[in-house]
């Protein structure tokens, strides 16, 4: 009863964001979890911000670590955790009371996944929209976002979340590594997830128009390691194609060719 949740914030030059995020999480309605922050060799003060965290609530807990990327910061945090079930959440993103506890009530059910509705707050706002799950629909391209609930098992047998993404995508690649063989997916009803929008982020780096080079090497990663997933799902490259516009837009650029052979000479 009550199972203990592991929430893992991960930090990386982010500290006047972790306040408000960590508060959300102080705010939850279901009492047994545990926070851990993760200190991704962040240069600015994010640890000043955690210890003081640390300090006002025993649930919370801090780890330093040299600057590796987030999908090796996240690995870090959920190595340490004492969880059955994970909950990832960005230091500069924050959830509403209810989520802990509304999950929690799902957990008996038999789901690998559990997430939310989700709105949008900073440069952009209102509520974020994105294709109702099915397996060909992940296929498309990622249509859950991180701070979604998992089984620390489940992250076990999937080897973590891969940190050769360095650009990007690690979410979209670790849902398919736990959700390719099948597994439940459910959604909750309610918004309980808010996404903040900045100027700068790493999404946006990824679509922006230097960011070919990136966006072929990050793909590339996925669909090499997945490739039955893709292929059982959408039959072909060709159907993987005319489905995906952001995978059109890399293939019709004129940087792919010279960055395809750069990848080549890495990948051989």
């Amino acid at each position: 009863m009550n199972p203990l949740i592991s929430i893992i914030v991960p930090c990386y030059n982010q500290a006047v964001y972790l306040d408000e995020c960590l508060e959300s999480v102080l705010q939850q309605t279901y009492q047994n979890w545990e926070c851990i922050i993760v200190n991704d060799g962040s240069p600015d003060n994010t640890e000043d911000f955690a210890r003081k965290w640390v300090e006002k609530d025993t649930r919370f807990h801090y780890v330093d670590k040299e600057n590796g990327g987030l999908s090796s910061a996240r690995n870090a945090g959920i190595a340490v955790a004492k969880g059955e079930w994970i909950l990832p959440l960005d230091s500069d993103d924050k959830i509403s009371p209810a989520y802990l506890e509304l999950a929690e009530k799902e957990f008996s059910n038999g789901y690998s996944v559990i997430y939310c509705e989700a709105e949008k707050f900073g440069t952009e706002t209102g509520k974020w929209i994105l294709p109702e799950y099915t397996p060909q629909a992940l296929a498309v391209r990622n249509v859950i976002f991180c701070t979604a609930f998992f089984k620390r098992t489940d992250w076990e047998k999937a080897g973590g979340y891969d940190t050769s993404l360095i650009y990007g995508l690690e979410d979209w690649e670790f849902w398919i590594s736990i959700l390719k063989n099948g597994g439940k997916v459910y959604k909750i009803k309610e918004i309980c997830f808010y996404y903040r929008i900045k100027e700068n982020s790493m999404i946006k780096d990824m679509i922006s128009d230097n960011g070919d080079m990136k966006k072929m090497v990050t793909h590339n990663i996925v669909y090499k390691k997945h490739i039955e997933f893709f292929t059982k799902e959408l039959g072909s490259f060709e159907k993987l194609y005319d489905n995906n516009q952001h995978l059109k837009n890399i293939l019709n650029s004129k940087r792919y060719v010279w960055a395809n052979k750069i990848f080549n000479l890495f990948n051989r």
